[in-house]
């Protein structure tokens, strides 16, 4: 297709680049703001076309295919609403990321609900939304039944239904293994996700289930995220494409019409170009799947990491650099409070970081070994440590790139640090940037008035019934 993957990656740089110098000349950036986060338009826009186009490539013209970002990713008002503009609908897995896409304007029938601990209260508003809802145990399926079928799942959909246009389906876990970061592999022998297919009399079960509920009409299994190797997400999409299959065969129809596939596609966060990529993805499904894309079967994607990641970087003042044990060591505003994972499983979420100077400009020079840290009191609060970097000097800036998803809209409130500020950003045609706000810095007031400081005295003031 000629596909220009290293192209991107160029252009991509570039544009970050302009970002960076163009948030210290417009002065988000700077000894007063020395913490913040971008988000690049362009590449999300493009991030999101490549993504409907990999799949389009494959599906006969006609299927039916949401692809549902997961809004637990980037839980962005903002965002969702580029997203939707782009073409791609929300996956939600709690009243809060529901209540996010719906402020975002996702309309229901382009929003996923999905979560292990459904409430009573949100399967009724997912059901009087018509937001699409996949079970994910036996005894929720309990409560859709009371829900969508009063009088049990034996009677037949009809009079007896109440009113939804929910598409209902059943989260199934294939148990086809894990990949190499436990805590992101949803597909194991003891996951806590969905009905596990593969223990004694679960698959029985499954098509029984299904056979007496004709409104179940999707399987859903995501079989992991970041970690998870492409022919592992393909073998699971695999096995819940059988099982769809089965349960067809046995009630003698297409009852089973969507499969929702997860998302998981991993990142690579050691490396700049875009691997692997949404097309080698649908390739490798058409080819180990070939049946799910014959247009019997309409499809889901929930993609979330993969959509996101690339386009976004924390940029942090290096308010002092030092040397300790012979080691250089930049100090910033960058820590745990915006990438969590990183600092506490560095091994399995490395960062790249890039050097800028004082202007924002990328920094030249003979690289040196030194640690970047972060701000938060304690010794391991390292965005990268023992990293070759031109030297960061007092004044310049340590980018951490790759951190769209799950880095800095996931605020970790150690030592009472403040969110940072987010900005989308695109060139403005003029050679300069142009800068939009996404989330407004958090403040000191905020700060405090989120720890309880209205209600300071309500502890000393407490008192036993009956004392003085």
């Amino acid at each position: 297709m000629g596909h220009d993957i290293d192209g991107e990656a160029r252009a991509r740089t570039a544009r970050r680049d302009e970002a960076v110098r163009g948030a210290v000349e417009q002065g988000l950036l700077g000894p007063d703001a020395a913490l913040v986060a971008l988000l690049d338009v362009t590449g999300i826009r493009e991030s999101a076309a490549a993504l409907r186009a990999a799949f389009g490539a494959v599906v006969p013209p006609g299927t039916p295919v949401l692809h549902a970002f997961a809004v637990k990713a980037a839980p962005l008002v903002p965002v969702l609403r580029l997203l939707h503009a782009e073409g791609i609908g929300a996956e939600v897995a709690s009243p809060g990321e529901l209540a996010l896409a719906r402020a975002a304007g996702l309309p229901p029938e382009r929003t996923v609900l999905d979560s292990p601990a459904k409430t009573p209260a949100e399967l009724r508003e997912a059901l009087a939304l018509g937001i699409a809802v996949n079970a994910d145990n036996p005894q929720e399926l309990d409560r859709l039944d009371a829900l969508v079928l009063p009088h049990g799942p034996g009677g037949t959909a009809g009079a007896s239904m109440a009113p939804t246009r929910s598409p209902l389906g059943l989260r199934i876990n294939p148990q086809v293994g894990g990949g190499s970061i436990g805590a992101t592999s949803t597909a194991t022998a003891t996951s806590k996700f969905g009905v596990a297919l593969r223990d004694e009399g679960a698959r029985e079960w499954v098509v029984r289930a299904c056979a007496d509920r004709p409104w179940l009409t999707r399987l859903h299994a995501h079989t992991g995220s970041q970690g998870i190797p492409l022919p592992l997400l393909a073998q699971g999409v695999a096995e819940t494409y059988a099982l769809a299959e089965e349960i067809n065969a046995r009630v003698g129809r297409q009852q089973i019409d969507t499969l929702d596939i997860g998302g998981g596609l991993p990142v690579d966060f050691t490396a700049e170009a875009a691997a692997p990529t949404f097309a080698q993805y649908a390739r490798l499904l058409a080819d180990r799947v070939p049946g799910l894309f014959d247009g019997r079967y309409g499809l889901v994607t929930e993609f979330g990491r993969s959509l996101l990641a690339r386009h976004g970087t924390v940029v942090a003042r290096v308010e002092y650099a030092k040397t300790s044990g012979g080691r250089r060591i930049a100090v910033t505003h960058a820590g745990v409070q915006v990438a969590t994972r990183t600092v506490y499983a560095p091994g399995a979420w490395p960062l790249r970081i890039a050097a800028y100077d004082a202007k924002g400009r990328p920094k030249a020079g003979p690289e040196v070994v030194q640690d970047v840290a972060g701000p938060a009191c304690f010794s391991g609060d390292l965005l990268a440590e023992e990293r070759a970097l031109p030297l960061l000097e007092q004044g310049d800036y340590a980018a951490a790139l790759d951190t769209g998803a799950y880095y800095f809209a996931h605020h970790y409130a150690y030592n009472s640090l403040a969110r940072p500020g987010i900005y989308g950003f695109v060139p403005d045609g003029s050679g300069a940037v142009a800068f939009a706000t996404v989330r407004e810095p958090q403040t000191v007031p905020e700060i405090v008035a989120e720890s309880g400081g209205a209600h300071a005295d309500n502890l000393t003031t407490l008192r036993t019934l009956g004392s003085r």
